[in-house]
């Protein structure tokens, strides 16, 4: 007899977000339809016990534009809505609520917020390199001399007849050696 892994699920018009909690699972197999029906199984622990799912989403969905993350701890699946708009339940089955299945607040946003949302959950870094930002263990890079070791709190503001330079915005991407891609994103180096 197979068991049910706990899931949890969150939308937005375009998609859904499935979360399968199954850590460490053997051989997981994920298969989604377009007219909805979703099916998963998997083995865990050393007795190799089956967890199985098997329910139809509320609606059809785009099978081919659907993906499929397997991790150590979890399963997840953004599945492609085939229309954009909100569902009313995970579910078409408007029978007794799944003891399993629970709703993802970590992921989820309301109708009316999801134009709003900015909480980088599909944030883009562009390629960025995260090891060139001096975040690292590299003390070569730093310069730790007294000269600027000035507090910016002891500096005084300049006099009146003391000449302010203001430096440009492009001679200052070239100081701070940030190179633009073809996406026009600026990029560390």
């Amino acid at each position: 007899m197979s068991r049910h892994p706990e899931v949890k699920w969150a939308q937005r018009s375009d998609k859904l977000y499935i979360t399968i909690e199954l850590p460490d699972a053997n051989n997981p197999k994920v298969k989604l339809e377009p007219d909805g029906k979703f099916t998963f199984s998997a083995t865990t622990g050393q007795e190799q016990t089956l967890y199985e799912l098997d329910f139809y989403l509320y609606d059809r969905v785009n099978a081919e534009e659907s993906k499929i993350s397997v991790g150590l701890r979890n399963i997840i699946c953004i599945v492609k809505k085939e229309e954009n708009k909100w569902w009313k339940q995970l579910l078409k089955s408007e029978a007794k609520r799944l003891p399993f299945l629970k709703v993802d607040w970590d992921k989820w946003v309301d109708e009316d917020e999801e134009k709003d949302d900015k909480s980088g959950q599909d944030m883009d870094f562009g390629g960025m390199d995260f090891s060139k930002l001096g975040m690292g263990d590299d003390d070569d890079d730093l310069d730790i001399s007294d000269e600027h070791d000035d507090d910016a709190d002891d500096q005084e503001p300049p006099a009146e007849d003391d000449q302010v330079v203001e430096v440009p915005i492009e001679e200052s991407k070239n100081e701070a050696h940030i190179e633009e891609g073809e996406s026009g994103k600026g990029k560390a180096v």
